[in-house]
């Protein structure tokens, strides 16, 4: 049992790792526009829907390889 919980933990912080990670890359491919700039201070609905569903997207990404 506790080797499961082990290894929850630990694919949990790879694939938030992973998520960052790629989400730091989108913040370098897209240098005219600070996604976290636009969010917070321009309160830029467009662009938070679009950081949500990629978010979401890589996420499921992220689980199939974990899982499968």
């Amino acid at each position: 049992m506790q080797q499961y919980i082990i290894s929850s933990l630990v694919y949990s912080g790879i694939g938030i790792f992973v998520l960052l990670v790629s989400f730091a890359i989108i913040e370098l491919l897209t240098p005219k526009h600070n996604l976290r700039r636009e969010i917070m201070e321009n309160k830029n609905v467009a662009v938070a829907i679009f950081a949500g569903f990629f978010m979401m997207a890589i996420a499921i990404i992220i689980a199939s390889a974990i899982h499968g």
